[in-house]
């Protein structure tokens, strides 16, 4: 990815607890940054100075974490490299504008992985990457019409009165080896079974 001169991160949605707050703060310091920062019931902002411009990363309590909120642009390269890395830690979602020259480019990151890259220049845009979903739309549309976890639904449930008669029976006669077979075997059709429910 080319260097930018800006770069603007919107619609952020990233967690932390206190420590990784804490720790981003002591790596800033340790690589020279000048900053402050403050608390209260609700936000916790840390305030970083680049040259002469001031960013503020204000980070909003939610219970015992935090969540960072608002939309930050960021012309200080090692910061936006720090930033990179708190949306990758974090496994966090957002939209990462980079400004280079006349080109912009637009990359969306879902759990702290790059879905989709776009490039634009002037009222032109390619994508450059795009993450291939695991199953597409017409994929999922075969499943929803099919009728085939229903019918498995069924043959498990016959399955299941018979291990449990069989079951029943062990416990009966005291048949160790075959109680723990059907146990093991109840407990593999009932994971099947949740699956074909979700």
């Amino acid at each position: 990815m080319n260097r930018s001169d800006e770069v603007e991160y919107c619609n952020l949605e990233l967690r932390f607890d206190r420590r990784q707050i804490q720790n981003l703060i002591r790596d800033l310091i340790q690589e020279g940054y000048s900053l402050y920062w403050s608390e209260n019931e609700s936000l916790f902002i840390v305030s970083i100075r680049t040259g002469r411009k001031l960013v503020k990363l204000r980070f909003q309590r939610v219970e015992q974490r935090y969540k960072i909120v608002g939309d930050y642009t960021i012309r200080d390269e090692k910061l936006a490299d720090f930033m990179e890395k708190l949306i990758g830690d974090s496994r966090g979602h957002a939209v990462v504008k980079r400004f280079k020259d006349r080109q912009i480019f637009i990359e969306n990151i879902l759990f702290g992985e790059r879905i989709r890259l776009v490039e634009v220049i002037g009222p032109k845009q390619r994508v450059l990457y795009q993450k291939r979903p695991i199953v597409t739309t017409e994929e999922m549309m075969q499943a929803f019409l099919s009728n085939r976890a229903e019918q498995r639904m069924r043959v498990l449930r016959l399955e299941m009165d018979y291990l449990l008669a069989e079951l029943f029976e062990a416990m009966n006669e005291q048949k160790i080896a075959v109680i723990e077979r059907c146990k093991e075997k109840l407990n593999e059709l009932r994971s099947e079974m949740i699956q074909l429910e979700w």
